[in-house]
C-alpha cells in the first residue's frame, strides 16, 4: 500500500434514521460550560425531531457503570450511544459499546480530540450533531490493552507519569499549555528509572530497558510527532514507540523533535508495528501503571496490547478522512 494512502476503507452500516440517541456528557472534560452545551445540544437534537435522551458524568470513577446501563438502554431500543467529552471519556463510553451492536456517536469537547478529528467529526457542537443525525456507521479499529479499550494510545512508563504531574499542576494552577510544559519539565528532571521488559511479538521475544513503552492507534497523533502510519493504523496494526535509556538533555531533545514533528530523526527511538504483543517486566511486578487514552490506571502484568477482534460502529462522515484542523 502506498504510503499516504486512505487510513480506513469505507465499510459502511446503515443507520435508522429514527434511531434515538442515547448521549453520555461528560461535565469535567475540555473547557466548555454545561449549561450552554446542553442548551445547545437538546435544542439542535430537538429541532431535528430526533428522540434523545442525556446522562450527565460529573465523576470519572461514575464513567464505567454509567456507560453499561445506557449501552444496555440503547441496544434494547435500537439506539445510538454517543459519547460527549474528551478522548478519554470517548474512549470510556466506546469500551462499553464494543461488542454491543449499537452505532457509536461523538460529541468532542476535550482539548485535543485526536479521535474525532482523525475521523472527520467536526469540533463545534451543531456541526458533530448533524454527523450523528446522518444515516451511516463505519467500521474503526479499536485497541485493546487487557481488554480495556483505547482509541488513540495506551503507554507504560514515564509517560503515564507526565500525565499524572500534569493533572496534578492543572488542578493546582489552573489548565493552560505552560502549566502542561512546567510540569512535564518537572517530571523529566525528577528521579525516574528504566524499566526492564520482555517483549513478545510474532517475529519472536526481545528483552530491551526502556524509560516509556508508547502504543499508538491513532494515525493523526502519530504524524503529529513525526510518524506516518497510515499504511498500518485501521489495517489491524498498531504502532509501537520505544525510547532508549537516556539523560535529561538526550529526553529534552527527543521531545522538542516530537512538538516539531521530526521523530523521525531520533535515534533515541525505536518505532514498529504489530497487531499483538504481550509485555512482561523482568522483575516482579505483578501490576503496572499504566495510560489509556490519557486516563490512568493499574493494570495486572502481562501487559498484552493488540487489536480488538470486532470494530467500533462510528458515526462519521464519508469518504476520505482528513483532519479539519
Amino acid at each position: 500500500m502506498p504510503l499516504g494512502s486512505p487510513a480506513l476503507v469505507d465499510a459502511s452500516r446503515p443507520v435508522a434514521l429514527d434511531a434515538p440517541l442515547f448521549v453520555i456528557l461528560n461535565v469535567g472534560s475540555g473547557k466548555h460550560d454545561l449549561g450552554e452545551v446542553r442548551s445547545r445540544l437538546e435544542r439542535k437534537l430537538t429541532d431535528a425531531g430526533r428522540k434523545f435522551s442525556l446522562r450527565i458524568v460529573s465523576e470519572a470513577g461514575d464513567l464505567p457503570e454509567v456507560a453499561a446501563q445506557v449501552v444496555a438502554e440503547a441496544r434494547s431500543a435500537g439506539g445510538i450511544v454517543v459519547g460527549a467529552g474528551g478522548d478519554g471519556t470517548i474512549s470510556g463510553v466506546a469500551g462499553a459499546t464494543l461488542g454491543s451492536g449499537c452505532p457509536f456517536g461523538v460529541l468532542p469537547l476535550g482539548t485535543f480530540n485526536y479521535f474525532s478529528r482523525t475521523h472527520g467529526i467536526p469540533s463545534e457542537l451543531e456541526a458533530a450533531c448533524d454527523v450523528l443525525l446522518g444515516g451511516r456507521a463505519f467500521e474503526v479499529q479499536v485497541g485493546l490493552l487487557n481488554e480495556a479499550v483505547f482509541l488513540v494510545n495506551a503507554s507504560v512508563g514515564l509517560y503515564p507519569k507526565l500525565l499524572e504531574d500534569r493533572e496534578e499542576a492543572k488542578s493546582r494552577l489552573g489548565r493552560s499549555r505552560l502549566v502542561a510544559f512546567g510540569a512535564a519539565l518537572r517530571t523529566l528532571l525528577g528521579a525516574h528509572r528504566s524499566l526492564q521488559l520482555e517483549l513478545e511479538l510474532g517475529s519472536g521475544k526481545r528483552s530491551l530497558a526502556t524509560p516509556t513503552l508508547f502504543v499508538g492507534n491513532n494515525r493523526l497523533q502519530l504524524a503529529r510527532v513525526g510518524l506516518l502510519a497510515n499504511e498500518v493504523i485501521e489495517h489491524r496494526r498498531l504502532v509501537a514507540l520505544v525510547l532508549e535509556p537516556v539523560g535529561f538533555i538526550a529526553m529534552l531533545r527527543v521531545m522538542v523533535r516530537a512538538a516539531l514533528g521530526r521523530l523521525d530523526q531520533s535515534e533515541e527511538v525505536m518505532s514498529f508495528d504489530f497487531s499483538r504483543m504481550t509485555v512482561r517486566p523482568r522483575r516482579g511486578h505483578r501490576r503496572i501503571k499504566a495510560a489509556l487514552d490519557g486516563e490512568v490506571t493499574r493494570l495486572q502484568s502481562p501487559l498484552v496490547f493488540r487489536v480488538a477482534p470486532e470494530p467500533l460502529l462510528l458515526l462519521r462522515p464519508p469518504g476520505v478522512l482528513e483532519d479539519p484542523g
